[in-house]
């Protein structure tokens, strides 16, 4: 049968159901439990990560949603991550997921790899509790090269709770000229590293807009509603909704995505594998939602279509290797000399071919990596003009 995916295997509990869901898994092209998992291609595995990350195929209602079934969407860049999340929202625009942000359905954060990522305000607690504590580890000796010290630390954390305490927001500039008018040096990356710090410890996080810009809110009081999850259930959510809303993706792309060590990541998996599908992909093993195949042969046509997305999307840094969508020999044009500033990208069928910049409101300066195939050149300007505003 056309626009099937063949060679998954999916695990099969009484009475063919998935336990989460209540719906039954897909029937044609899946490899019973029973036998070992066969194979797909790469270029399968870009078609089905654009339909699980809800790039093509259903959208989600609201970008709550949005962010929410992607668990975490990288948020270094403020409005690139606006755009990321509006076009995974049906109708959605930048104006939209900013309504999230100060309805307080989502925050901006650091929940993960000391990065800033937009995520459900319920799902802040227990990923921060799961994946800093790595990463607070260092901040030690990133502290001690500043020029700072504990005591600063601890300084700057209870001069920022006095600033905020009773629901005020502050912008990032007036929150650095309360913490040194409090007796906290802020100068060169000492500011950032302190608001990072703060942000890792669960003491504030950016929540919602104003003047332009996002505002710092304490945590505790912004997120009314946290989830608690710890331990197993902890890594068992992690993996079940990183390979739902990822996969087919592998236990390096978690492990790489979340910051966590591979013995927790694979804890997660052994975890969560009874709602997994699993696949081979050039011998390497993949999981991902046993649904995704379905969703991919509902879109196919859209899936192997054109998408222009925005710098830092999680299709491109959801991964650790990302050769099934893009060609190794063009990585340094997405981030030119490994600077860690990820440009944004042009996709066609799946592979990434180019990258582009705005150019004025509607429209877009995009290059080729080689050569636009003609319907792909003649599809950029009208997505351009579609872009989330």
């Amino acid at each position: 049968m056309a626009g099937t995916t063949t060679g998954m295997r999916v695990p099969r509990p009484p009475g063919g159901r998935n336990r989460r869901r209540g719906i039954r898994y897909p029937v044609f092209g899946v490899v019973p439990a029973c036998q070992a998992p066969g194979m797909i291609s790469p270029h399968e595995v870009a078609l089905l990560r654009l339909v699980a990350q809800r790039i093509a195929g259903p959208r989600a209602a609201t970008a709550a949603e949005a962010v929410r079934q992607l668990t975490a969407a990288q948020g270094q860049d403020y409005r690139g991550a606006l755009v990321s999340v509006a076009l995974r929202t049906r109708g959605g625009t930048r104006a939209g997921v900013e309504a999230a942000l100060d309805a307080g359905d989502v925050v901006r954060s650091w929940p993960m790899r000391g990065t800033l990522h937009l995520v459900a305000a319920e799902d802040l607690g227990w990923l921060r509790e799961l994946c800093c504590p790595r990463v607070l580890g260092g901040f030690g000796k990133r502290r001690e090269r500043l020029g700072l010290t504990d005591a600063d630390a601890e300084r700057a954390g209870e001069v920022a709770v006095a600033a905020l305490r009773g629901g005020r927001r502050l912008g990032r500039a007036a929150l650095l000229r309360t913490l040194a008018e409090g007796g906290v040096s802020t100068e060169g990356q000492r500011g950032y590293h302190l608001l990072a710090y703060l942000g890792h410890t669960g003491t504030l996080c950016l929540g919602p807009t104003g003047d332009g810009e996002q505002l710092f809110v304490l945590t505790d009081e912004w997120i009314r509603a946290p989830r608690r999850l710890e331990g197993d259930a902890a890594l068992r959510e992690l993996a079940l909704r990183f390979f739902a809303s990822h996969g087919p993706a592998t236990v390096a792309d978690l492990a790489r995505w979340s910051g966590l060590t591979l013995t927790a990541v694979r804890r997660g998996l052994a975890l969560a594998r009874d709602e997994l599908a699993e696949t081979d992909v050039d011998g390497v093993r993949h999981h991902l939602d046993p649904a995704t195949p379905d969703l991919l042969a509902g879109c196919r046509e859209e899936a192997s279509g054109v998408f222009l997305l925005p710098g830092f999307d999680e299709f491109v840094l959801g991964y650790a290797d990302r050769g099934a969508v893009l060609d190794a020999a063009f990585a340094d044009r997405i981030v030119p000399g490994g600077n860690g500033m990820f440009r944004a990208t042009v996709v066609s069928d799946g592979r990434i071919v180019g990258t582009w910049r705005r150019a004025g409101r509607g429209a877009v300066d995009a290059e080729a990596f080689t050569a636009f195939d003609d319907d792909v050149a003649a599809m950029i300007p009208k997505l351009a003009a579609a872009l989330p505003g």
